[in-house]
């Protein structure tokens, strides 16, 4: 395929490809302070993981989705901050979209710690909705879950942000800068014990009190420099691409599909079966 990135597709490509298969990665970003990196890394680290993977799966890259919940680091002047709310109803539209083109293997990843906010309780509605289980895929847990040996330290998230500029083709987006690299604790570090009741920024609302809370960034003093750590970070990021054996995940959802429409006719009570009618 000459691209798998939608948005730069043909239509008539994109036609070419819903007479075979009907699979769609779909990243969810945010544009927010970063330190010295800039503000779209977590959008640019979630499409190129949406490449890498939907070239392991005979997908498409649904990209170009920047703005959603930032979190803690609205207190940057930087951040685009979007509330929880109007991010579900507006990924809700696109998935009916995506669906009524014929994308029914539609997965959502992220890279940003507080997009299971945004993304988890959309797809799990759709499902109730439309019957169709789509996916969501949160990247931060998957690499400490199945690639910990590869993210020992924050070098490697680093070295991931750079190498996704690269895999994207925006290398040069990353400056020279050896301002970020602070080694101090997060200003609201004494909060962590509440922090920690639940998972990802979810437990309680805070802002970051200072700037280099989010985030220190590696000395990058050269481009020599810099072009090493983006080959670092493209290796992590095809690795852990690998582990996630994507072509069994889309083939699990397509039985999993089949495997729900025989629960509904038992169960004729469940809420697919209600907004069907």
């Amino acid at each position: 395929m000459r691209t798998r990135i939608l948005p730069k597709m043909l239509n008539s490509e994109v036609e070419e490809y819903l007479s075979r298969n009907n699979i769609i990665i779909v990243p969810v970003g945010t544009v927010e302070m970063h330190g010295g990196f800039p503000l779209d890394s977590e959008t640019t680290i979630s499409d190129a993981y949406a490449l890498k993977m939907a070239e392991s799966c005979d997908g498409l890259a649904l990209t170009g989705l920047p703005y959603f919940y930032a979190g803690a680091t609205a207190s940057g002047r930087g951040t685009v901050q979007v509330s929880i709310r109007e991010g579900i109803n507006y990924l809700t539209a696109i998935a009916k979209n995506l669906l009524r083109l014929g994308f029914k293997r539609q997965i959502y990843i992220s890279f940003h710690g507080p997009a299971h906010m945004t993304c988890s309780p959309m797809v799990r509605d759709f499902f109730d909705e439309t019957g169709v289980p789509i996916l969501y895929m949160d990247l931060t847990m998957q690499m400490l879950k199945n690639a910990a040996d590869l993210f020992k330290s924050m070098d490697n998230f680093h070295a991931i942000t750079v190498g996704a500029y690269k895999i994207m083709n925006r290398l040069e987006d990353v400056p020279l800068t050896t301002e970020y690299e602070h080694k101090k604790p997060q200003s609201c570090k004494k909060f962590d014990d509440i922090f920690g009741l639940a998972y990802q920024s979810a437990s309680i609302g805070y802002y970051f009190g200072e700037k280099e809370d989010h985030m220190s960034t590696t000395a990058i003093p050269d481009e020599a420099s810099r072009e090493k750590l983006a080959r670092e970070g493209v290796e992590i990021i095809e690795k852990t691409v690998s582990l996630l054996n994507l072509p069994h995940v889309v083939s699990q959802m397509k039985d999993l599909e089949q495997y729900n429409k025989e629960v509904a006719e038992k169960c004729p009570w469940v809420p697919f079966n209600f907004f069907q009618k």
